[in-house]
């Protein structure tokens, strides 16, 4: 059983998003920007939209969920 490559970005997506958040609220600025407020709005925005799109696909991590989805795929 592998996980597929849709999960593993997503996955890796949505980490960088995350730390990305954590330097911004830690005051660390990952952007170039000068104004803090723009940095915080785009960090928190790419965080949202990131996590929602990183998580709205079936994510499958277990080796049974794994396999559930290799037996729908047979099935379709």
């Amino acid at each position: 059983m592998k996980i597929s490559k849709g999960t593993i970005t997503r996955t890796v997506i949505l980490a960088l998003a995350l730390i990305n958040q954590v330097l911004t609220i830690s005051g660390h600025s990952p952007l170039p920007i000068e104004d803090e407020a723009v940095t915080e709005l785009i960090a928190t925005s790419a965080t949202i939209i990131t996590a929602t799109i990183a998580w709205w696909k079936n994510n499958s991590f277990t080796k049974a969920a794994i396999k559930a989805d290799a037996e729908l795929k047979a099935l379709k």
